[in-house]
C-alpha cells in the first residue's frame, strides 16, 4: 500500500477512549462542529455579501438595526433549522459575530476575567483572580477568527497579514493585544488580549488587594509629589502598568503630562495629557516611528511630566539623559526580577543606543537619573504584590549603591527602619513624611499571603487620612 494510501486510510480510523499523552508539538484538538456553527456561519457569510457596500455608509445604531434587518429575513429565507425558543439566541450572536468580536463579547464584558488566550479559533483560555482556565466557547471557524483579529488591528491603523505577521493594538476600552500568525505561529493564529478595568484602580485599592502597606503609599505618593524619578520593575503580569496607573494618579491636575508607549494603554485621570503611540514599520520597511523618536520629540513639547509606558531598547539613553536634564519627576517601567537586575537591564538598553561609552559613565547617569525602583512580584496563587521599595543612592567606585526602604519577608511587608536619603530633597520641596513611616514594626500580613486563611482587613481610606487616630 502506498504511503498516500494509508495516510488517507489513518483519517477515518475511530480514535481510541483513552488519548494518548500530548506530545510538545500537538496541535490543539479541534472542536467538532455543530449545526448551530454551520448556520451560524452561513447567515454570518450572507449578511455581510448583502450588507455590501452599506456598511461604509452606516455606523452605530443605524448599522446595528440594518443588520438585524437583513437577519430576520434570511433567516426566514433561508428555512435554518432553529427552534423558535432558540431564535432570538441565534440572532444576537450572529450580530456579534458580525458587528463585534464574536465569542470574545462575552469574556471582554466579565469585569472577573483579566486576560483572554486564543490559542487557535476553538481553544481559547482565559485568567482569572491569577489562575487559568479553559472555557468551552469559540468562533466559528478559522475564517472568522482572522476576520476579529483582522478588525482590531484595523481599527487603530495597524495591518496583519503573512507579510506583516506580528501585531501590537488596542480595543476601544484601551485593552492592549497581541496577535501573531503562520508561520510564526506553528499551529494557528495566537491572539492573547491584556484587559483592563473601566473604573481604573486607585491608591486605596491596592492597599485593600494586600499589593502595598499604608505606610508604602505614603512614602510612594510623596515621591511623585516631590518629582523623584521612578522606575517600576518586575516580570511579565506583576501588575506594573497597574501600578505605574496608580502612581501617576498622585501628579498634580496642574503639570503636563506626555505619555509615550508601543501601545497606549496608561489610564491618566489628569485634565493636560497627551498620549504619543509608536508606529511599526511598514510593508517596505519604511515609516517606523520608535519610541525613541517620541522620547525626543516629547523633550520639545514642555512636558512636567514623562511617562514612558515601558523602556526595552535604546529609548533608556534617552530617558535618563532626560531625568538628568531638568524633567525631574518622571515614570517608566523595566522587565528585570530585581532592583540590581532593573540597574543591568538599563545598562545593556543604553549599549543598545549605539554609543561606545565607558560603563562608569553609564552608571552615573543611572545613580543620578533613577532616584527609587519599585520592584512588583507574582506569587503562584496570583496575587501580585509590592515586594520591595529601593533607594538609589549614588556611586560608590563601579558600584550603585542601593537601600531597601521596604521589603517582602514571609509574606509580610513593612518597613527596613533606614531613612531615606531622599527626604531632605522632599522637605525641600514642601512635602513632609512622616517619620513612623520608616520606623520597623509589627508587619502587615499582605491579602492572599496569609498561611492561616484568616485574611485581616487591611487600613481603610479613613485609616489613611488619619493614621495617628486610627493608632
Amino acid at each position: 500500500m502506498r504511503l498516500s494510501d494509508r495516510l488517507a486510510a489513518a483519517e477515518h480510523v475511530d480514535e481510541p477512549e483513552v488519548e494518548a499523552a500530548p506530545s510538545r508539538t500537538k496541535a490543539p484538538r479541534r472542536r467538532q462542529a455543530t449545526v448551530w456553527d454551520d448556520s451560524k456561519r452561513k447567515v454570518r457569510q450572507l449578511v455581510l455579501t448583502e450588507l455590501g457596500a452599506k456598511a461604509s455608509s452606516l455606523s452605530g445604531e443605524a448599522l446595528a438595526a440594518e443588520v438585524r434587518t437583513m437577519l430576520d429575513e434570511i433567516v426566514q429565507r433561508e428555512e435554518l433549522n432553529i427552534s423558535p425558543n432558540d431564535r432570538r439566541t441565534f440572532v444576537t450572536e450572529v450580530i456579534s459575530d458580525t458587528l463585534g468580536y464574536g465569542p470574545l463579547d462575552p469574556l471582554l464584558q466579565d469585569a472577573s476575567i483579566t486576560e483572554i488566550m486564543c490559542n487557535a479559533h476553538d481553544d481559547i483560555w482565559i485568567e482569572r483572580l491569577g489562575r487559568l482556565h479553559r472555557v468551552e466557547t469559540a468562533f466559528a471557524d478559522e475564517a472568522q477568527y482572522r476576520w476579529v483579529i483582522e478588525k482590531i488591528a484595523g481599527s487603530v491603523g495597524r495591518r496583519v497579514d503573512e507579510g506583516s505577521p506580528m501585531v501590537d493594538a488596542r480595543l476601544p476600552d484601551g485593552s492592549r493585544v497581541n496577535a501573531v500568525l503562520p508561520p510564526l505561529a506553528v499551529h494557528a493564529p495566537a491572539l492573547t488580549i491584556r484587559k483592563f478595568a473601566a473604573d481604573p484602580l486607585r491608591v486605596q485599592d491596592l492597599i485593600n488587594l494586600g499589593t502595598m502597606s499604608m505606610d508604602m503609599a505614603l512614602v510612594l505618593e510623596a515621591c511623585v509629589r516631590g518629582r523623584l524619578n521612578v522606575v517600576l520593575s518586575g516580570g511579565t503580569g506583576t501588575g506594573k502598568t497597574t501600578a505605574l496607573n496608580v502612581l501617576s494618579g498622585f501628579i498634580p491636575e496642574d503639570e503636563r503630562i506626555i505619555t509615550i508607549e508601543d501601545t497606549a494603554e496608561l489610564q491618566l485621570q489628569q485634565p493636560h495629557v497627551v498620549s504619543l503611540e509608536s508606529r511599526p514599520a511598514n510593508t517596505e520597511g519604511a515609516g517606523e516611528i520608535s519610541i525613541r523618536d517620541l522620547v525626543r520629540n516629547a523633550l520639545r513639547m514642555r512636558p512636567n511630566r514623562i511617562i514612558v509606558g515601558e523602556c526595552r531598547g535604546a529609548e533608556a539613553l534617552d530617558m535618563l539623559q532626560a531625568m538628568n536634564t531638568g524633567h525631574e519627576g518622571s515614570l517608566t517601567t523595566v522587565h528585570a526580577n530585581s532592583p540590581r537586575d532593573a540597574l543591568r537591564r538599563f545598562e545593556t538598553m543604553v549599549l543598545m543606543a549605539g554609543h561606545e561609552l565607558p560603563m562608569r559613565a553609564i552608571r552615573e547617569q543611572l545613580a543620578s537619573a533613577i532616584d527609587v525602583i519599585i520592584q512588583l512580584q507574582r506569587h503562584p496563587d496570583g496575587h501580585r504584590v509590592v515586594s520591595e521599595v529601593t533607594e538609589v543612592q549614588g556611586l560608590e567606585g563601579d558600584v550603585v549603591l542601593l537601600q531597601e526602604l521596604f521589603a517582602l519577608h514571609g509574606g509580610s511587608l513593612a518597613p527596613t527602619g533606614l531613612r531615606p536619603r531622599f527626604l531632605d530633597r522632599l522637605q525641600a520641596e514642601g512635602i513632609d513624611v512622616p517619620a513612623r513611616a520608616f520606623q520597623p514594626r509589627e508587619r502587615e500580613v499582605l491579602a492572599g499571603n496569609d498561611p492561616r486563611g484568616r485574611l485581616r482587613r487591611l487600613p481603610s481610606a479613613h485609616d489613611l487620612a488619619e493614621p495617628e487616630r486610627a493608632r
